[in-house]
């Protein structure tokens, strides 16, 4: 049967109506799952009694080993001198001998001989060393340049450094002052010295005196 051009047209209309109505029913349930599961996704959990809204559960959180640790040792003062071949009252002496026969060294006076600038050393310096400044005292050309400028001169001396060590000798580093008075006028001058002790516990003496630089690079 035909259809009249207005039947048609009805026709036509009626079905989009219903594939837009089928169309609808088909794709709705799927917008409402997706809308839902995205609400669970972002809706916060459950919180459990006591604690903060949208934490896990402390009952459910992996707990981390408690990690062992050892006992610290017991501590105390640590005696460095029990490592060492002197004790701290032997250093102590010798150290103390150093600076005295540092400021001895430059002390002296034109009018005193070799004997006498030694013998103010007596205790400090060995038999050896004090036979060899005594003879170094009173070589001609030394001591008629100190008798010809009436020279008086004051020693001062501080220990800079420990240099060596052993068990019967120590070296020093040392700076020794001379304030040196003379006919000219007077003058200050300074000189860096390695002193070496011999001896051990608290019974030492120089036995040899020699510019700190020599030998040394």
């Amino acid at each position: 049967m035909d259809l009249s051009p207005g039947q048609q047209k009805a026709v036509f209309v009626l079905v989009v109506v219903v594939l837009a109505a089928l169309g609808y029913w088909l794709i709705l349930p799927k917008i409402s799952h997706s809308h839902a599961a995205a609400q669970a996704a972002t809706s916060p959990a459950p919180s459990a009694p006591g604690s903060v809204s949208g934490s896990v559960p402390a009952s459910q959180v992996p707990q981390a080993a408690t990690p062992i640790t050892a006992s610290p040792a017991a501590t105390g003062p640590v005696n460095i001198y029990s490592w060492l071949p002197f004790t701290q009252q032997g250093l102590a002496d010798a150290a103390a001998v150093t600076v005295k026969f540092g400021a001895d060294y430059n002390t002296y006076s034109y009018t005193e001989s070799g004997a006498a600038y030694v013998g103010a050393m007596n205790g400090l310096i060995t038999g050896q060393l004090a036979t060899t400044l005594q003879g170094l005292y009173s070589t001609p050309g030394v001591a008629n340049v100190r008798k010809g400028q009436k020279q008086v001169s004051t020693g001062t001396a501080v220990i800079d450094s420990l240099r060596t060590f052993g068990p019967s000798s120590l070296t020093f580093i040392v700076t020794a002052g001379q304030h040196l008075v003379t006919s000219h006028g007077s003058s200050n001058a300074s000189e860096q010295y390695a002193i070496t002790l011999t001896g051990s516990g608290t019974s030492w003496q120089v036995n040899d005196i020699e510019l700190a630089n020599v030998g040394q690079s």
